[in-house]
């Protein structure tokens, strides 16, 4: 059995750092902590890292993935990497930037609606189904009258950098929690307020 677990974001430096790519972030996080680098896929438009996760003796085949198309486009490499790879639909996880839940909160949930992420919205029709885990990563809302859209391709203020890494390093944490203690295990460790998603 194999896990593909995708961070969803934008490629590029000019992207790198914003709100929007901390799902590409906790993936990064996930390959030093698989020993390995991330590299571009033969048949799919995505940087990919093949490997174990976990510890010796209680790890897992994974499959870690950046898509290098834009957010919008995302779905397109993620059912070619799930039939490369032949990994069920509840062996996908995904982990994205959640403006509806607060700054620095990390959420699991399984299958729901994309609440107007793009990326989801493409995987989702890529698929044919919204129906596996997330790991939703909380950037919270702009203030004021900002655009959403332009606030999650802007860079983390400078005071909320600290916290964002450490959500980076949450999500992972929770990626790891999903694959071996299951959901709703995972959802009382850091869903936190009793909410289920």
């Amino acid at each position: 059995m194999t896990w593909l677990i995708v961070g969803l974001g934008n490629p590029g430096p000019d992207y790198a750092a914003t709100r929007h790519n901390v799902g590409y972030l906790a993936v990064a996080e996930l390959a030093v902590r698989m020993g390995g680098r991330l590299a571009k896929h033969k048949r799919a438009n995505a940087l990919v890292l093949e490997g174990r996760l976990g510890s010796p003796g209680s790890s897992v085949n994974a499959v870690l993935v950046q898509p290098l198309s834009f957010m919008n486009e995302s779905g397109g490499p993620v059912k070619a990497l799930m039939q490369f790879y032949d990994v069920a639909d509840e062996n996908l996880i995904v982990l994205h930037d959640e403006l509806d839940i607060p700054f620095g909160s990390v959420r699991a949930k399984f299958g729901g609606g994309d609440n107007g992420h793009n990326g989801l919205k493409s995987i989702r029709k890529a698929m044919g189904t919204g129906e596996y885990l997330r790991v939703r990563l909380g950037i919270g809302r702009p203030l004021g009258s900002q655009d959403p859209a332009d606030f999650v391709l802007k860079p983390f203020a400078s005071a909320q950098r600290a916290e964002a890494a450490i959500v980076i390093v949450r999500g992972a944490d929770a990626v790891e929690s999903l694959v071996f203690e299951g959901l709703e295990r995972t959802q009382n460790i850091f869903n936190g307020d009793g909410e289920a998603g």
